[in-house]
């Protein structure tokens, strides 16, 4: 009898871990940005960002492919828009320079990161 309850409980937490697993490999994003920009202070290279939640999905991981530099950003609540890709990178352009404004992770989105930065022109980067 003990055989057998312990097994119904044991396969349940099994098939949990095994979706947690799963989720949590596939909450990776790329984008290409094809200019420099900053973000926390410093200057971020042209290039691949692997963009990635962690596993509470209370912040978001922003990471260059070229030198492996990394960001992290708490994530909120935002408006869902039919038309964006699974992750966007908003930028502004203040002054000639580009400053990363927000990342938006489908319904979720970071505070405004560039406080100081005029809003003149907004762009955006869009992940796979």
């Amino acid at each position: 009898m003990r055989s057998i309850f312990g097994k119904m409980i044991l396969a349940p937490a099994i098939l949990a871990a095994a979706a947690l697993a799963t989720q949590s490999a596939s909450a990776e994003s790329f984008a290409k940005v094809p200019f420099n920009f900053t973000a926390a202070g410093k200057v971020w290279p042209a290039g691949e960002y692997s963009i990635q939640k962690n596993s509470s999905n209370t912040a978001v991981t922003l990471t260059s492919k070229k030198n492996q530099q990394s960001f992290t950003a708490l994530l909120g609540p935002g408006e869902a828009n039919p038309t964006d890709t699974n992750v966007t990178l908003r930028f502004d352009d203040v002054n000639g320079a580009r400053a990363l404004r927000e990342v938006q992770y489908k319904y979720e989105i970071t505070s405004q990161l560039d406080k100081k930065a005029l809003h003149s022109e907004h762009m955006v980067a869009g992940g796979r």
